[in-house]
């Protein structure tokens, strides 16, 4: 379907909530949305001058038909849109590897029911927990609970094999009860497993409360020694709760998140309990390279909390999101609590959101080479810029001068994200006679930059694959129209600065402007360029006009000339060192009669006579 049709069917849709579905030419489904109102958001992705970004606007163009699901409310879409984006794994929505990858905890329907690890849930009448963080810390945590509640861990078969055998050395140790024991009931193993469903649910001070109104009991009754048992068992359950990842991470009372969006997307989940950290989560994810941290989010906590049974009370996010509500209320349904979502914005919860950021980035770097971080700011940048490739060697400009005098322009040149020292260029100025003129010098500049190319001087080549203007529209109008004289064809933007005289956006000769500061990696090389640009401008101006102004000062003395003007500054550097030179000093530098003059010239108060022979 053309870009017409497919407006025309969005525009014949409804003002009802539903979830559409983008297809591809070959049929595949590409993204997944949903919508308050489907025939507005629809509608929106196929009108002319929408101003979309990069990833909606290379999306839109591969789409050739569409399909949408009209639902009862924006949660049916919420949930509808969750379903959907499992099912078909598109390559526009952001995706978590699938739920193979967390463990699940299994109970089986048996007279004497037992726990196992698992990959994914059945259909079998078991009672599935999770899914969990990793399969190591779910069995640790596992054992932990058999253990604290001394349930068997053999390979033996109950009701068969109760009485076969003497209780093996886990009874003997105080590790199990030995319900292979005759003596020990099915009603008393089914107890002990309905403790260890509640603590897999999270319940631990309502298991542990229980326990200790069964130990006073105990007491009361003078049964010292099953007393002492429970305490025993109190205990463990007490040190499980604080250290058990696994009922920490899906239980505590609040979750915060941070995110990484660099060269590798990351994100960090910090569990609380009780006001204290007990945990942390942090894994890799893909998402395609613009979407914006909202929209990453909004994914990520449907897939992360909608798969798992018991939840926090609130999670903290670092931004907000749309969809907001509708996921709290799916969330409450599936905790049986209410879940709050928040965005804090100052104190401690702020506070702790940057320690959950410090740890995705920290994930990610550890994960990330410096050439993946560098080749993904390129790639990223490329997808901004419109480029077909990412850059691989960047040419900066910039104008600098003094009050008219002393213009001189830097040229400065990136390989990738390092600079390349040795391809600097400087430039003085020679065509304005002292009246400044930035677009004036920027044309002069490149005009000579170009016609160097253009005769082979390999201090030129090659060409860049970008040219950055330092400055606005008309700076970078300049640039092309330079570049189009030579019958050149290379991209060209100017770097528009802030307030706080830093690159805020990219602008086109054609006044398109393009902004960065919400693509950190992008924004920081960006800026590094221009400062570097700046630093190069600057130092060379300052050199410049100390040169000339040293120059200025001694040409009005007798006898020094051009030639003995450059042999004193070279050999005493500075005026002042020229001031404090003694006469045979300065004699071993210029004949005798230019030195009497200089020396006259740094001491008047001797009048204009013969200064003394010195020492």
């Amino acid at each position: 379907m053309t870009k017409d049709e497919l407006l025309e069917k969005a525009n014949s849709l409804p003002l009802a909530p539903g979830v559409y579905l983008m297809h591809d030419k070959e049929g595949t489904v590409i993204y997944v949305g949903k919508a308050k109102k489907l025939k507005n958001r629809v509608s929106q992705y196929f009108q002319a001058g929408r101003g979309h970004n990069l990833k909606t606007h290379t999306m839109v163009g591969q789409v050739d038909a569409f399909d949408t699901i009209l639902v009862g409310s924006e949660f049916e879409a919420l949930v509808l849109e969750n379903a959907l984006i499992k099912q078909y794994m598109p390559r526009y929505n952001i995706l978590l590897k699938d739920d193979k990858g967390y463990p699940l905890v299994r109970l089986s329907r048996d007279p004497y029911p037992k726990f196992t690890l698992v990959s994914r849930p059945a259909t079998d009448g078991a009672k599935y927990f999770g899914p969990y963080g990793g399969r190591l810390e779910t069995r640790s945590a596992l054992d932990a609970i058999r253990r604290a509640l001394r349930l068997p861990t053999c390979n033996k078969t109950f009701p068969r094999d109760i009485g076969k055998e003497r209780p093996c050395l886990n009874h003997h140790m105080g590790r199990c009860d030995g319900f292979c024991r005759q003596e020990m009931t099915a009603e008393e193993y089914n107890r002990r497993i309905d403790l260890a469903v509640q603590l897999l649910d999270g319940k631990v001070r309502m298991v542990t409360a229980q326990l200790e109104r069964e130990m006073l009991a105990a007491a009361e009754e003078l049964r010292f020694e099953e007393a002492a048992a429970l305490r025993d068992r109190i205990d463990a359950i007490k040190v499980l709760g604080k250290r058990q990842k696994i009922i920490a991470g899906v239980c505590s009372d609040f979750d915060v998140w941070g995110l990484y969006l660099e060269a590798k997307c990351c994100y960090a989940v910090l569990h609380y309990e009780e006001g204290k950290l007990t945990s942390k989560e942090a894994e890799l994810f893909s998402t395609y390279d613009l979407e914006t941290e909202g929209e990453i989010l909004s994914a990520l906590l449907l897939q992360y909390y909608g798969g798992r049974r018991t939840l926090p009370k609130e999670i903290c996010i670092p931004a907000p999101i749309e969809d907001q509500e509708a996921l709290e209320q799916l969330l409450a349904e599936k905790a049986g609590h209410k879940v709050a979502i928040k965005v804090p914005r100052r104190g401690e919860r702020a506070q702790v959101l940057q320690m959950a950021a410090d740890n995705a980035r920290e994930e990610a770097e550890r994960q990330t080479t410096s050439q993946e971080r560098s080749d993904r700011t390129l790639e990223l940048l490329a997808k901004l810029l419109g480029l077909e490739s990412p850059p691989e060697w960047l040419e900066s400009y910039d104008i600098s001068n003094t009050g008219g005098e002393d213009i001189v322009a830097s040229m400065v040149v990136f390989h990738g994200s390092r600079p390349a020292k040795d391809r600097y260029r400087r430039f003085r100025i020679k065509e304005l006679d002292g009246h400044p003129d930035d677009y004036r010098s920027m044309e002069e500049v490149l005009t000579r930059r170009l016609t160097r190319y253009m005769e082979q001087d390999k201090r030129f080549l090659p060409l860049p694959d970008v040219f950055l203007i330092d400055g606005g529209e008309q700076h970078a109008k300049v640039a092309q129209r330079v570049v189009g004289r030579f019958g050149l064809s290379v991209p060209i933007f100017g770097m528009v600065k802030d307030d706080r005289h830093r690159t805020r956006a990219l602008i086109t000769p054609e006044g398109r402007e393009i902004g960065i500061q919400n693509y950190q990696a992008v924004f920081t090389l960006i800026g590094r360029i221009q400062e570097e640009t700046h630093r190069f401008a600057i130092t060379f101006n300052r050199q410049s006009h100390g040169k000339s102004v040293r120059g200025s000062t001694l040409d009005g003395i007798p006898g020094v000339g051009a030639a003995r003007r450059t042999a004193l500054l070279k050999r005493f550097k500075s005026l002042k060192a020229i001031r404090e030179a003694t006469l045979d000093e300065l004699m071993a530098v210029v004949p005798r009669n230019a030195a009497q003059a200089v020396y006259l010239w740094a001491h008047p108060e001797e009048g204009t006579g013969e200064p003394p022979a010195e020492g």
